[in-house]
């Protein structure tokens, strides 16, 4: 089993900038893809980016530039750095983890954008 903690969610004004973690504990494996995903009230989960253990990024086209994520591969950590947010990018937001073949999921954490 994997256990995923997500952290570093809140409210935010329009413009600010936040930085979300997620942490991977129990049984781990070296060939992994991890990443965020987002979901907005009445909406759908959508992709947000990934990033493999090789730390090749991914991401959704309408949020790169504003959106970076990183990996720490010895802390099995990844981060979501969210720039010039915007009050549609709130959502909670959830840490993914496939690996050997099962996907594991965070919680969630909210993140909220004033206007």
């Amino acid at each position: 089993q994997v256990q995923l903690v997500e952290s570093g969610g809140g409210l935010v004004q329009a413009g600010g900038s936040l930085r979300l973690s997620c942490a991977a504990s129990g049984r781990i494996f070296s060939i992994n893809v991890m990443g965020w995903y987002r979901q907005a009230p009445g909406k759908q989960r959508e992709l947000v980016a990934t990033i493999g253990n090789t730390g090749i990024p991914t991401y959704a086209a309408s949020l790169k530039g504003r959106f970076t994520i990183s990996r720490d591969n010895a802390k099995n950590t990844i981060y979501l750095q969210m720039n010039s947010l915007k009050p549609e990018d709130t959502a909670v937001y959830y840490c993914k983890r496939v690996q050997g073949g099962y996907d594991y999921w965070g919680q969630g954490t909210q993140v909220t954008v004033s206007s």
